[in-house]
């Protein structure tokens, strides 16, 4: 019997913490161009104008997808248009244990059942393909229709990158099985050592059958800009799905603001104030996370090397002795205890699609970097920032809370309660 995944309580979607942003202030080149387009009245259309589909091209054709502006829709966010992309498509979902915490509850928004698929040892993101076969055959054998694989190559949560091997078998058997795939390319401008780990897209291996979605604050935009867009396969049934797509994105009224566009647009021509700002956040929260990992495994914790993104995925199963002497047995109590000690969200495993008796979170490496903006700028600028007295602070209470569940009663007097 296939277990389809549902939601706990404590929260699945309500006050769940976004992905991790940079931390950084916004590029004054793309301030001034939001700022300069103000006065502009009008929103841009469902699935954006010409000018923004344009630059989506060209963003993506140097990245080898070779696409037209017909092929692309732009949206506020991930949230609706992936939304949008699942409507285009029915049938049940099929997608990654873990995934990133918002793909479960949008499937769930369209009545659809979601069923996780596990992954090999050695990444997240791209599930493991002969689990996925089995998965679809016992889906099919209980009546259900499995339509869609949701992936993502560069993972959300556990930061890893998905050997193109591995890749290739995945789309190989969804494509055996009549699922179309869409691949949340998000983090895929985050890699921490782009000269020695290979990204694929599964749009390149098989470019008919795969949407490619990606969230802009990724590596081009502020995290308080919301901004998404989406290459549809090429030819007919693309455009079908896409036309589709845009009639959710109408009924959602899910248009970008026009200022917001102009912004936008110039951030996907990837100028050199963007792309040398992503590269400079890049390197420095890959130092970071290398930092946190060591903190992790040092603690006797477990956690795969993050090669993308700006968070890893700690395992505290090792631990689970010592944390159930405090009251900490499951996902959820590891979240709020972890977020207390922390200071900082530490989402659990049960927001992940991840069983909730994991002891499993989410660490992000943007509150290691300084809690004001002109810490982390320090950061950023910085030799080494390893070196920077916030920094190697920061790093120290993530040791102390992971080798020491219990807070000092000394700390736990003046806490005053999670800081936000």
């Amino acid at each position: 019997m296939v277990t389809r995944s549902f939601a706990h309580g404590h929260g699945q979607v309500r006050y769940a913490p976004p992905a991790p942003d940079t931390g950084l202030p916004v590029v004054g080149e793309l301030a001034g161009l939001l700022a300069a387009a103000a006065t502009r009245p009008d929103a841009e259309p469902p699935g954006g104008g010409p000018v923004l589909r344009e630059a989506a091209c060209g963003y993506w054709s140097r990245r080898g997808l070779r696409c037209h502006p017909e092929d692309i829709a732009a949206s506020p966010g991930t949230g609706p248009l992936l939304t949008a992309l699942l409507a285009a498509h029915g049938g049940d979902v099929l997608m990654p244990r873990p995934c990133p915490l918002s793909w479960t509850p949008q499937v769930r928004l369209l009545g659809r059942p979601a069923y996780h698929v596990p992954t090999p040892a050695e990444c997240g993101g791209v599930p493991d393909p002969y689990a996925l076969l089995e998965t679809v055959r016992r889906v099919r054998a209980e009546g259900g229709r499995p339509a869609v694989l949701l992936l993502g190559v560069a993972d959300d949560p556990t930061g890893t990158v998905a050997p193109p091997e591995l890749v290739h078998e995945a789309c190989e058997a969804a494509a055996g099985e009549g699922l179309h795939v869409i691949s949340d390319e998000t983090w895929r401008d985050t890699v921490h050592r782009p000269h020695d780990t290979v990204f694929v897209s599964p749009a390149e291996m098989r470019p008919g059958d795969v949407t490619v979605l990606c969230d802009l604050a990724g590596a081009l935009t502020p995290a308080a800009w919301p901004a998404a867009v989406a290459r549809f396969p090429p030819g007919p049934s693309g455009a079908a799905h896409r036309a589709r797509a845009l009639d959710v994105l109408t009924a959602l009224g899910a248009d970008l603001p026009g200022p917001l566009a102009a912004a936008v647009a110039h951030a996907l021509d990837e100028p050199e104030a963007v792309t040398a700002r992503n590269a400079a956040a890049t390197a420095l929260h890959a130092r970071v996370a290398a930092a946190a990992h060591r903190a992790v495994l040092d603690a006797g914790a477990l956690a795969l090397p993050p090669e993308a993104g700006r968070h890893l995925y700690a395992d505290l199963g090792p631990l689970r002795g010592a944390l159930a002497e405090r009251g900490v047995t499951d996902s959820i109590e590891l979240e709020d205890h972890l977020t207390a000690r922390l200071g900082a969200p530490a989402p659990g495993a049960h927001r992940f699609g991840d069983e909730l008796g994991a002891l499993r979170v989410r660490l992000a490496t943007t509150p290691l970097l300084g809690a004001t903006p002109e810490e982390r700028l320090e950061a950023l600028t910085a030799e080494d920032p390893l070196d920077l007295p916030h920094v190697a602070r920061a790093l120290a209470g993530l040791s102390a809370a992971l080798r020491d569940p219990e807070p000092r009663p000394d700390r736990a007097a003046t806490a005053g309660g999670p800081r936000t």
